[in-house]
């Protein structure tokens, strides 16, 4: 039955009074949202593999609900998606595209523009005037061959037709560039800036374009309206960069006030509505007045990273996909008919295609940019999706585009970006050099002798935000030598790539300062300790830093940090352990650990690093290392307490060899404590059987290597002969007969007599370490002992750093299960290892 849009209610009184929810605005709607969300993530699903933005899915998803696909079966077009409930529907979506055109001024950085240098604006300028000037020409082609497409004024067409070939999707690229591992290359750098300044030209266009199609209905007006208009909107920008740009620093410096926040967000919020509002009051549409009201904002400090993370859930995951949506209902591909309507297609994605790549590329070259990289960025500067599809919207809504023309250039915008992934994928793949000379572990720096010594001791340092800071402060400036070697310190700030468009906003703060995880809640907190850390280095001449950004998803995370370990030659990476212990204190003034916890994903980070580092890694277990007590001596020195315990074997020697770069600092005391072996167990041979089912979490790994037990014992020996020879005030050594290697470490730990407690990983264990095989591990990827001393069950005092030893020969490892001794028996398949411990014969490796 015909409806009566004047007679719609918005709820139903229910099926059991003779009500169908779906012919009721509000229920009706909600079975629409669900429909897009659920259709639009099915296909993001489909998408992933092969490595497609999100915007991808949502469009073709939006296609797919439309008349195209499902809308041909009238029955549903009629029942799911009717015309009376279409303003509806486009009045939530507008409300989803205002705040996303304000997060998308909010992401864009002015400042950085004018900081991009003369190359991205290059390759922008150039970038756009070439599309657009293609886009003239095509305009005029299709006026002539497309029916009806010469009714809107020529003036509006043409610069309608020059946007939407011309534009750049400034969040789309950042999204392609994340997922690429590009973001933070110089590629990436360019393609941003030069992306900014573009999108930035483009709504100038755009707004042009609408005051320039007036009201929509074809007839004629003054031109002297137009001028009004666009005079009126550039009056409104000068307004809000003038007026209203200050007034927001106010807002955003007191809304970082956790007590007053809420007031601030609710008052920008309702900017972001006035904004649009005024605009749309002028004459041009109201998402430019958010997207200018976004770029009022201060980036610097916390506020827009809170805004962002208020509002950007809810409009990017629940409201933007409507719009896709409506832009689906409005585009029939059936409309493209035979094959002059086909070849046009072709023409109009072709000359975008042309003028954006071939643009890019001559300018690129002339700026010395590489060929390859050139042609990628034109590649890359041909992203449409999103910002696009808004333009042909518009340009529909204002009947300046008519359903033919609507659904070759939603074609046009679906067919470039799609095809931007894998073509930069298989032209450019950044270098990866071939660092078989760098030094792989912290042993190879002791053999060295002579200017070789004085070369540089590289580390890499990652960090999830200023809480890892002081800690790995304290153990680089616990390892600078104040006599030869020289550090070289790259700090890795670790950023999850998320659907957030907050990641790509800390991407571009870390390009402008380096430490994008400096905001203004923590800067007095922290600033002042480590920009007087690093000063002090530069005036030392024995550290520099170098700070870097990595936007990546957990589940590649650890091949960013090994291609930065390959790439820089370093020998050591510094990984935060996911769990960290801070001390609180309660009402009576007694101190209590909490402990926080950065999710099982940021560990399985760890343990992906561990299998495929490149050189020696550290796991540091932060108990307050960052905060050390102060124990003063009469001339106010204060000593760093470190105890590095051994039992032998590669990782503990590398353990040692950490502690030989300690002692070359005049304010570390190092003691040695080394768990000897009763006679008795050194004619035992360890049985080791390998767990069946593979689980490395639910059993501690060995290496399955093969070596000669009694060289690792002359290895250890020489390893403890050279550190003995150092003994002196800052040194001990200490002898330890132990039948309880558990509770004897535990007693370690517990003493609070040490700031640092250094351990190996025991990949390659002594008999007392594999007897411990057989526990039931909390943290199976730091060894027994790592393991011990890092339990949440135990409680330890001293901070932990686990470290192992980068060898070839012991990359290979798999879990045990079960340990047994075989008094006075060698396995015969070992048996190069000599007396010690083994792998049984019918073991599932």
């Amino acid at each position: 039955m015909p409806l009566n849009i004047t007679s719609i209610k918005t709820s139903s009184n229910g099926v059991w009074q003779g009500d169908n929810p779906l012919d009721y605005a509000f229920p009706l709607l909600i079975v629409q949202i669900t429909l897009v969300l659920i259709v639009t993530r099915s296909l993001a699903l489909l998408l992933k593999p092969l490595r497609q933005p999100k915007v991808i899915a949502e469009i073709l998803g939006g296609v797919l609900l439309g008349p195209s696909v499902l809308g041909r079966s009238q029955s549903y077009l009629h029942r799911i998606f009717p015309k009376w409930s279409t303003p509806t529907l486009e009045s939530v979506a507008s409300i989803g595209l205002l705040f996303f055109l304000f997060l998308v001024g909010l992401e864009l950085d002015l400042h950085s523009i004018r900081r991009s240098g003369k190359r991205a604006f290059s390759i922008a300028a150039v970038g756009i005037s070439l599309p657009f000037v293609c886009g003239i020409g095509v305009a005029v082609i299709l006026r002539k061959t497309v029916k009806g497409a010469d009714e809107p004024g020529f003036a509006q067409f043409i610069v309608f037709m020059g946007v939407a070939l011309s534009i750049t999707a400034f969040p789309v690229l950042a999204r392609i560039l994340a997922e690429l591992k590009l973001l933070t290359t110089r590629v990436g750098e360019t393609a941003m800036a030069a992306a900014a300044f573009n999108d930035v030209v483009a709504w100038i266009l755009l707004a042009l374009a609408v005051a320039l199609a007036g009201n929509g209905s074809g007839s004629q007006k003054s031109p002297l309206i137009s001028v009004w208009v666009l005079l009126s909107g550039l009056a409104f920008v000068v307004l809000m960069m003038v007026a209203v740009r200050p007034v927001m620093e106010v807002v955003a410096r007191r809304g970082e006030n956790d007590a007053a926040d809420e007031f601030y967000v609710c008052l920008t919020l309702a900017g972001v509505l006035v904004s649009g509002f005024m605009t749309d009051l002028i004459g041009i549409h109201s998402i430019f007045g958010a997207f200018v009201f976004g770029l009022t904002i201060p980036k610097e400090g916390n506020f827009a990273k809170k805004l962002t993370e208020r509002i950007e859930d809810f409009v990017l995951g629940l409201l933007l996909p409507l719009y896709f949506a409506s832009s689906g209902l409005k585009t029939d591909v059936t409309t493209i008919r035979g094959a002059s309507a086909w070849g046009l297609l072709v023409l109009v994605i072709a000359t975008a295609c042309a003028g954006k790549i071939l643009g890019t590329f001559v300018v690129a070259m002339f700026c010395m940019i590489p060929a390859r990289e050139s042609l990628t960025l034109g590649v890359l500067m041909n992203t449409k999706g999103l910002v696009e599809l808004i333009v042909l919207n518009i340009g529909k809504e204002k009947k300046v585009l008519n359903d033919e023309m609507f659904a070759i250039l939603v074609l046009m915008a679906l067919f470039t970006t799609f095809i931007t992934t894998p073509i930069v994928m298989a032209i450019y793949k950044p270098a990866r050099g071939n660092s078989m000379k760098a030094r792989r572990k912290l042993g190879d720096n002791s053999s060295r002798s002579g200017k070789e010594m004085v070369e540089k001791f590289r580390v890499l340092a990652c960090l999830h935000g200023p809480s890892n800071i002081p800690s790995v402060i304290n153990l680089i400036e616990s390892t600078r030598s104040t006599k030869k070697s020289f550090t070289k310190l790259f700090m890795m700030h670790l950023v999850e790539l998320t659907e957030r468009s907050s990641s790509i906003i800390m991407v571009q703060r870390a390009r402008r300062n380096g430490f994008p995880f400096f905001n203004r809640s923590h800067r007095d907190q922290w600033h002042d300790r480590i920009a007087g850390a690093f000063q002090a280095y530069t005036q030392l001449g024995r550290v520099m830093v170098r700070s870097t950004t990595t936007v990546s998803s957990l589940s590649t995370m650890h091949e960013d940090i090994c291609h930065v370990a390959e790439e820089k030659m370093v020998t050591m990476i510094i990984l935060p352990f996911h769990k960290q212990w801070r001390t609180e204190v309660n009402g009576d003034n007694e101190k209590y650990q909490v402990v926080e916890n950065a999710g099982h994903e940021w560990r399985v980070v760890n343990q992906k690093v561990l299998k495929n580092a490149p050189c020696s890694v550290v796991v540091l277990v932060d108990r307050g290392y960052g905060n050390l007590p102060e124990t003063s001596t009469p001339d106010s020195i204060v000593y760093q307490r470190v105890c590095i315990i051994f039992f032998g074997g590669p990782d503990d020697r590398e353990a040692l060899e950490l502690g030989k770069k300690m002692l070359e600092h005049p304010t570390v005391k190092i003691s040695v404590v080394r768990f000897m072996e009763k006679g008795v167990l050194d004619d035992n041979n360890i049985v080791l059987n390998f767990s069946p089912d593979k689980n490395k979490e639910d059993s501690y790994s060995f290496s399955t290597a093969k070596m000669n037990r009694q060289k690792e014992k002359e290895l250890d020996e020489e390893a403890i002969k050279q550190f003995q020879s150092k003994l002196n005030d800052m040194v001990e050594y200490i002898e330890k007969f132990s039948e309880d290697v558990v509770e004897d470490v535990l007693i370690i730990g517990k003493s609070g007599d040490y700031d640092l407690i250094i351990v190996g990983k025991g990949r390659f264990p002594s008999n007392m370490v594999a007897g411990l095989a057989e526990r039931k591990p909390e943290h199976a990827e730091l060894g027994p002992i790592g393991d011990v001393l890092s339990s949440s069950e135990h409680e330890v005092l001293s901070s932990v750093l686990v470290i192992q030893q980068h060898d070839v020969t012991l990359v290979d490892d798999a879990p045990i299960y079960k340990v047994h001794d075989e008094y006075g028996t060698v396995n015969n398949a070992d048996s190069s290892h000599g007396v010690g411990i083994s792998i049984a014969n019918d073991s599932a490796v």
